[in-house]
């Protein structure tokens, strides 16, 4: 029994031996990942992270939510102030150009070749990529969440007026609000007019009418660019929302009155609304039963080539500061995100686009469009690649461009409410929209946007 036991002993021993021999495995290198997304959406960022802690041994991303765009990139400057910041932050469209002239990043496409990833950048939907890139092109961050607006309209109603189709022009879509209003719908669409939606009425519909909202190429080309929508074919769109407002159209739908326009078009209160491809998710889920509706591409006036709508939501940006290892893990996990089977677990769980034509002709491929209930959310690449991208649809980039959307709520309020004519309440938003414009461009005298 001795002899058992020293065997035993012996052979632990050699184990023990054999372990202490042997390196240690590596710790993998850790890296900060802060967004801007709440709810549903954080809980779906947080499995894609786990997803990428799980796929590899090398790196692990811990990923915080900050709540709301706003306040991601507010933390983050605080925290790159005191030495704190994270490796990635997601930062909202219209931080494009703080983010831009700040310094303070490690450009994504010099990211991912110094770490031995090859990218093909012209992978990227170009009226998505330019949003984010540089006047030459390059992008600086990593598109993320995007989508686009749509027109969502209820095809039971729509039949009641012997109409299979959404209106295509703003022409068709006054006669189809007639129509619906004289086959007894009280609210034929609805609208909302707070700074949210300057990016459906005045950014979206800007784009696709090739009209710009400033000068300079929309920001594009200095910081001297100073708004001109006064001056532009919006001011003829919200003369034709007021006259259609006052004929009792168009309703004014918000969670301040009891019902946003999203609950009222998913409960069959309202035939028509303006909205991003994002909202498809929640109406499926919160429709009236047996409800049929769809989705279309914006109209235009009569008459207009239609040109590329928008990109909306966010991008990564890697910031300056950090080590070698957390840029190499930064790097690992952009990769993994643009993984086409990364874009088709995003797009299942939130509604978001995809951003490369790659993701989005694999989620083809998975028959991801062919039914319900993600049938119709092709519409929106439709309506980003409806041309190739001017310098007026490539995007807005305004800095204080949040301040600028809420100037836009403030006057669309007064507009509706009789306060100010159309031409006067515009030229208002325009006048102290250059304001604060004024106030951005000292604030970053001397600078360039690259």
């Amino acid at each position: 029994m001795s002899k058992l036991k020293n065997c035993i002993s012996a052979a632990a021993a050699g184990v023990m031996s054999l372990a202490l021999a042997l390196p240690a495995a590596a710790a993998p290198a850790k890296f900060d990942f802060w967004f801007g997304l709440s709810g549903d959406l954080e809980r779906v960022v947080q499995t894609m992270c786990k997803n990428f802690n799980d796929s590899q041994k090398d790196y692990e991303v811990s990923c915080v939510s900050q709540g709301n765009y706003d306040a991601a990139l507010q933390n983050t400057i605080a925290a790159f102030r005191a030495g704190k910041q994270p490796t990635i932050v997601q930062v909202y469209d219209v931080g494009t150009a703080t983010m831009m002239l700040s310094g303070a990043y490690y450009p994504v496409n010099k990211l991912m070749a110094e770490n031995g990833y090859k990218v093909d950048w012209n992978d990227y939907f170009p009226g998505i990529a330019r949003y984010y890139a540089t006047s030459k092109g390059e992008l600086l961050s990593f598109p993320f969440n995007s989508s686009t607006a749509l027109l969502y309209w209820n095809k039971d109603a729509f039949a009641k007026i012997g109409k299979t189709e959404a209106p295509k022009t703003w022409e068709d879509a006054a006669a189809d609000m007639k129509a619906l209003k004289g086959a007894g719908y009280d609210c034929p669409m609805a609208i909302n007019i707070s700074g949210n939606e300057s990016w459906q009425l005045m950014e979206q519909f800007s784009a696709i009418h090739d009209q710009p909202v400033a000068t300079k190429n929309n920001g594009y080309d200095g910081l001297d660019a100073r708004l001109t929508v006064n001056k532009t074919k919006f001011v003829k769109y919200v003369t034709d929302l007021k006259s259609w407002y006052d004929q009792g159209l168009v309703k004014i739908k918000s969670k301040d009155l009891g019902q946003d326009m999203v609950q009222a078009f998913a409960s069959g209160d309202c035939q028509m609304i303006m909205t991003s491809v994002g909202d498809h998710g929640s109406i499926t889920k919160t429709q009236k039963a047996g409800m049929n509706w769809d989705v279309a591409e914006l109209p235009v006036y009569a008459g207009t080539e239609r040109k590329n709508s928008l990109v909306g939501g966010a991008s990564l940006w890697v910031l300056s500061g950090k080590s070698a290892p957390e840029y190499k893990g930064a790097a690992a996990f952009l990769d993994f995100i643009g993984k086409p089977e990364t874009a088709l677990f995003w797009s299942t769980n939130t509604g978001y686009i995809p951003v490369k034509k790659s993701g989005f002709d694999f989620m083809k491929s998975s028959g991801f469009y062919d039914k319900a209930p993600y049938k119709g959310r092709e519409v929106a690449i439709a309506s980003l690649t409806a041309s190739e991208p001017t310098p007026i649809t490539r995007g807005v980039r305004l800095g204080s461009f949040t301040q600028i959307r809420a100037e836009f709520g403030n006057q669309m309020q007064a507009i509706f409410a009789n306060k100010v004519s159309v031409q006067e309440g515009i030229d208002n938003l325009v006048k102290n929209g250059d304001a604060v414009l004024d106030r951005f461009e000292a604030t970053y005298k001397g600078k360039q946007l690259p």
